[in-house]
């Protein structure tokens, strides 16, 4: 097919990647599969539901693929993230499986042991057991590792009592916890004969089979939420709960009988990071799903602008179509252009995740690359469906027409998974270890405490793509805007200014004002974090495009990617006049650039978008499905005008 002026089979191909048997395998499944969202639904009637429709997903055979083969699983974790970027019309059902078989079940897999796996993942992956993920507490919000409950171990029963001391401790805003949960996996500070040893994770029970709360389980409800409404979300105390020594998810640490504790890992700080390193699946599945919202968001109101008519073109009695308009196109192209390269950097995140071994230092590149994408992902989510909202007028109000409950459903995913700010001061912390020996000062106060995340950092590498990368920066360039060295280099050299600068800045801190310089620093600490993930996610284009095989599909894909650049270039461009990194009459250039680039891709916009492939299932709104048939009505109709 080249109707478009590319081949829309070899885009189709290329953005499904390496995982396109998963897409396929899911599109498929989910095709006739009856799972429309419930957000018409009361409460409790949408939580029905959405259990029900959980039911249906083990029944299509996709939910088992991240477990291990041994257990019944199919051992891909990659497909597993995948698996939940489609899902992007019925996110309630996208968040109870997210919590279900990547928060819940994906803790033990990654903490537990063979006692553990053995016993519960079979009942995990089938859903004859519903669990929780109960980390977050309602008074320590993104400080995970001072979270205050306790589990204290008795050697005189060889049990552990996991204990609420105050309200402030209490397990909040915990998924499956207000209905449907019956086992918990509870972070609490262990004790052994007096002394904590940190975070650790056990196995809680929290109802019986019957649904009945257990003896020393409080659960209430959070209620209704702006959105989401099919996840039971509930807050959860305990009041000295006893359970076997053997609940202890034991990975890291285990206790003996007697009560002695042991580790593989000698540091307590190191111990923590690298539990919570294991678990990072469910922040880069959060990016991928913010990913898959927002297209579904483009491809209703692209649809609807390239149909809409308004106005009549001067001189003539034919109306102009909405999408003909340069603001319009301002408003949605540049966006479809950063959801194209977002889409490649999050392929190379999961490939990372899938392939990631022993290596500590990878694990933590790992880390601070999920940390920026989702953070800049699910930003640009929030930013994108408000956008589409407002080019459908009064018609993206309509909840028919699915952007207003997008907007709702999508909204918590700046904070859930890890609170954006924080996220992005864990990548520049993983940057700033190039500068380690310069401060060091500040990192014997506690450099984590200053940057409030959850990651020990590490110096973050280039990408595997670096080396293509490279090359194009070095080869004899023509220092224009649209010259992909040129463009490379700005962004690299942004980013190391930027950094190099922080740097300075943070050298200064001494014991007596560490926390003084970094809080005055902290608006670099995010810019570093920020202009590093543009150039990260500007590299994964570049690298996507160099794997395009058809000529005409890269030229597009060329376009795309320019109009990215370019955009971004435009909406920073004060830092890029006031460091001298572009003149103003290259700042005029580049604004006619976007304008000229608009315009090439619009004829193609439709198409693009329709590209990614999501299930046709999911896009219901009477807006984008009627569009083409408003369109050829709206050409007849004045064709017959033209004619009469």
């Amino acid at each position: 097919m080249a109707s478009s002026g590319f081949d829309a089979g070899e885009l189709a191909a290329l953005l499904d990647g390496r995982w396109a048997h998963v897409r396929n395998q899911v599109r498929d499944a989910l095709d006739g599969m009856p799972l429309p969202p419930g957000d018409a639904l009361d409460t409790e009637s949408h939580r029905a539901q959405t259990l029900e429709q959980l039911h249906l997903l083990v029944k299509s055979g996709i939910t088992d693929l991240g477990f291990p083969v041994a257990y019944g699983g199919r051992g891909d974790p990659g497909g597993s993230v995948v698996s939940l970027e489609l899902l992007p019309g019925n996110l309630s059902l996208m968040v109870k499986a997210g919590v279900q078989w990547g928060l819940f079940g994906g803790a033990i897999v990654a903490l537990g042991t063979e006692r553990h796996h053995e016993r519960y993942l079979r009942d995990i992956m089938s859903l004859d057991l519903p669990g929780c993920f109960a980390m977050t507490e309602t008074g320590q919000g993104s400080d995970v590792q001072h979270l205050r409950s306790t589990a204290t171990y008795d050697p005189a029963t060889q049990e552990f009592v996991v204990h609420t001391p105050h309200e402030s401790a209490r397990k909040d805003y915990i998924g499956n916890a207000a209905r449907d949960g019956r086992l918990a996996v509870v972070f609490a500070q262990l004790i052994t004969d007096g002394e904590s040893h940190g975070v650790h994770a056990l196995l809680v029970p929290i109802r019986d089979k019957a649904g009945k709360t257990l003896p020393g389980v409080r659960i209430t409800d959070c209620g209704r939420k702006a959105g989401l409404n099919g996840v039971d979300n509930g807050r959860i105390t305990f009041d000295h709960v006893r359970v076997p020594r053997e609940a202890l998810l034991n990975r890291y640490g285990d206790v003996d009988p007697d009560g002695t504790y042991r580790s593989p890992i000698a540091s307590p700080s190191k111990r923590f990071f690298t539990m919570l390193g294991t678990l990072i699946r469910g922040r880069i599945s959060v990016a991928g799903t913010a990913g898959g919202a927002t297209k579904l968001a483009l491809e209703i109101a692209l649809r609807y602008g390239d149909a809409r008519r308004q106005f009549e073109r001067p001189g003539t009695e034919e109306p102009t179509t909405l999408l003909d308009y340069l603001a319009h196109q301002r408003k949605l192209l540049p966006a479809l252009a950063k959801t194209f390269a977002l889409h490649f950097a999050q392929e190379e995140l999961v490939a990372t995740l899938h392939d990631l071994g022993d290596d500590e230092r990878q694990q933590r590149e790992l880390e601070s690359r999920a940390a920026g994408l989702k953070a800049m992902s699910t930003w640009h989510a929030t930013h994108t469906i408000q956008t589409c909202r407002e080019a459908c007028g009064g018609a993206g109000y309509l909840a028919e027409n699915q952007l207003a409950q997008l907007k709702a459903d999508t909204d918590v995913f700046t904070t859930f998974e890890g609170d954006n700010t924080v996220l992005l001061q864990l990548v520049a912390k993983g940057l700033l270890t190039n500068y380690k020996d310069q401060f060091d000062e500040l990192g014997t106060l506690g450099m984590a405490k200053f940057l409030a995340d959850q990651f020990v950092g590490a110096v973050i590498e280039r990408t595997a793509t670096r080396s293509l990368v490279q090359r194009i920066i070095d080869r004899p360039g023509r220092d224009d805007i649209v010259d992909r060295g040129w463009q490379l280099k700005l962004f690299d050299d942004r980013e190391r200014h930027v950094l190099e600068g922080l740097g300075r800045r943070l050298r200064k801190a001494n014991r007596d004002n560490a926390f003084a310089v970094f809080n005055n620093a902290q608006d670099h600490v995010l810019r570093a974090a920020r202009v590093h993930v543009d150039r990260v996610v500007l590299e994964a284009f570049v690298a996507a495009i160099e794997r395009c095989r058809d000529r005409q599909t890269a030229a597009l894909l060329d376009k795309l990617c320019d109009l990215y650049v370019l955009s971004e270039i435009e909406a920073d461009r004060g830092w890029f006049l006031e460091h001298e990194r572009i003149t103003p009459r290259r700042s005029k250039a580049i604004t006619e650039a976007v304008n000229e680039l608009c315009g090439q891709i619009r004829p193609h916009a439709v198409d693009l978008v329709a590209a990614f492939g999501t299930p046709r299932q999911w896009l219901t709104a009477p807006i984008a499905t009627g569009a083409e048939a408003r369109r050829q009505q709206a050409q007849s109709a004045y064709d017959h005008s033209a004619t009469s």
